[in-house]
């Protein structure tokens, strides 16, 4: 074999191994990131992320390699998902959403682990207290389950007549009882009755918004969930199709085209969540990081959406939005 024909089948050799691989060959650490819903739609989380580890010193494809996977909704799927990113090994192993952190921890007792979840990190076993994780993982938690009654006030000075709020979620996540929990206390003083309507895939989503057309609510909230998030076109869609004024988690389903969005600004989270996987690459413990809690909010409000429903948007409520889509 002629030299310089050696030296390119090498070359193709070298960019045809594993992210990880290639990584530990040249001594750098790999992080690995591991969340339920699709890749698609999730750039915005990774942004952030890289941004944090920006922020550290670390950039990706130069000091440190990021290997991804994606449930894709099948949250069945992501412990193995996360075994896998154990064998490699990574050093850093970043638990994206509830489901996604728990399969993090439930993989490894070892490697560190950053979580990003919207439920009670103690009350799930992921860290011993806010202030002291103890063990190998430490994060940032939002309890969107408090954000609920704050959603359902929105929507009722949007749709001031709605007496029933139809709320989506998936059955199997871990914030829905303590999301439905808080709702069913804000209806009450509001009087509204809350519609709870959930669903285990994707394949489901047509039917339940077809039932729910059936008992006519006069209004959606749509939970936070790494499947309902991978499908948040279809959603935003079916919401515009049997015209339910919706209120969503974050700002990206409101960009989408859905009518109003509120909750924790999620690139933000994922940065703090890349500087601290900085910290622990250089030498920080889990341990001694205390989780963190939301500091920025988003409010986006949609008014071409409004526009399609026949809504007015109270004046009051765009002037606190932080983003109108005109």
């Amino acid at each position: 074999m002629k030299r310089r024909e050696f030296i390119t089948l090498l070359g193709g050799a070298v960019a045809a191994w594993p992210i990880a691989a290639r990584a530990q060959r040249t001594g750098m650490p790999v992080v690995g990131f591991l969340r339920g819903s699709t890749a698609a739609g999730s750039e915005h989380l990774v942004a952030g992320l890289r941004q944090g580890l920006d922020e550290t010193g670390y950039v990706e494809g130069q000091s440190v390699a990021i290997e991804y996977r994606w449930a894709d909704g099948h949250l069945e799927r992501l412990p193995a998902l996360a075994a896998d990113l154990v064998r490699l090994p990574v050093a850093v192993l970043v638990g994206s959403a509830s489901t996604g952190a728990t399969a993090a921890k439930n993989a490894t007792l070892t490697i560190p682990i950053v979580f990003v979840t919207t439920v009670d990190p103690v009350k799930e076993g992921l860290v011993e207290s806010l202030n002291r994780p103890g063990g190998n993982a430490t994060g940032l938690a939002y309890l969107t389950s408090a954000l609920g009654g704050k959603r359902l006030e929105y929507l009722r000075q949007v749709v001031p007549s709605a007496t029933s709020v139809a709320v989506l979620v998936h059955a199997d996540n871990p914030a829905t009882e303590p999301l439905l929990r808080d709702l069913s206390a804000s209806a009450v003083a509001l009087g509204v009755q809350i519609i709870a309507t959930s669903v285990k895939s994707e394949q489901e989503l047509e039917r339940a918004f077809e039932m729910l057309a059936l008992r006519r609510p006069g209004a959606l909230i749509v939970g936070p969930d790494p499947l309902l998030t991978s499908r948040s076109k279809q959603i935003v869609a079916l919401a515009m199709r049997y015209k339910l004024p919706a209120i969503y988690t974050t700002a990206d389903w409101a960009r989408a085209g859905g009518l109003i969005a509120w909750g924790v600004s999620l690139v933000d989270q994922y940065r703090l969540a890349g500087t601290y996987v900085g910290k622990i690459l250089k030498g920080a413990k889990p341990q001694d990081l205390p989780v963190l809690q939301p500091i920025k909010y988003e409010l986006v409000i949609n008014l071409k959406a409004a526009k399609e429903l026949g809504l007015t948007m109270p004046l009051t409520l765009l002037a606190l939005a932080d983003e109108v889509i005109e």
